[in-house]
């Protein structure tokens, strides 16, 4: 069966510095991969070259066509969403404002429903919904530019550190969101520290060490405790 996403070989640099060595990964569809390392071993990094938000080589296939030389917008417009550890907001626009960009283009009249439906679901920022996205917590930024990729209905969704800064509450709200993301038939690349509660919910593991993935296994083969100790080690990197 063909992958939903293909990596094989992934190389990347910022500048001269070179930071992924050969990567492979494959992700299929309905699955959610949960990608961990301790800092500095590659995962953020390999997150931006998958959407070639850095300079790389070697090669990116998604539902079988190859994208290492598309850009990020082309990427997005295949169906790849992606959400930065940066919490990247349109600061002086609402709530609202900022989430009916992420809505799937076509739409049309079930974009209002679309959007309300993400609000029912996350009511914290339904609550804040004419407030400018620059006044919002950290926290509450997070949410928003989560629900905004959910909006755009990716097949993959790469999301970087979703739960960080969130009230247990929040986090319960964005696990729903993820595995009905999987019972849709979409796939996530999870980036996420909270091992604990990513290892319950993801079906297989990748740990990433000085720029290649070092192992990719089942989730339910390997304890969220053991990769801990791995990444606290340094077995890893």
């Amino acid at each position: 069966m063909t992958a939903l996403l293909d990596a094989r070989s992934v190389c990347a640099w910022y500048g001269e510095a070179q930071v992924l060595h050969g990567v492979d990964l494959r992700i299929d569809a309905g699955e959610i991969v949960l990608l961990c390392g301790r800092n500095g071993s590659g995962r953020s990094t390999l997150a931006k070259a998958l959407v070639g938000l850095v300079r790389r080589s070697g090669s990116i296939r998604f539902d079988g066509e190859e994208c290492i030389a598309r850009r990020t917008f082309e990427i997005a417009l295949r169906g790849i969403g992606y959400v930065a550890e940066q919490r990247e907001v349109f600061p002086t626009l609402s709530v609202e404002e900022n989430l009916t960009l992420g809505i799937k283009p076509g739409r049309g009249r079930g974009a209002k429903a679309a959007l309300e439906d993400m609000f029912t679901r996350f009511p914290m920022l339904a609550q804040r919904r004419a407030t400018a996205a620059g006044a919002l917590s950290g926290g509450e930024q997070q949410m928003l530019v989560l629900v905004r990729a959910l909006l755009g209905e990716p097949r993959l969704l790469i999301v970087d550190e979703p739960t960080e800064g969130l009230a247990p509450q929040a986090v319960e709200a964005v696990r729903h969101c993820l595995t009905n993301l999987r019972e849709r038939g979409a796939a996530v690349l999870l980036i996420e520290q909270r091992l604990t509660m990513a290892a319950t919910m993801a079906d297989r593991v990748a740990v990433m060490g000085r720029g290649r993935v070092v192992y990719d296994g089942a989730a339910h083969a390997i304890d969220a405790g053991i990769v801990d100790e791995w990444i606290a080690l340094g077995r890893a990197g």
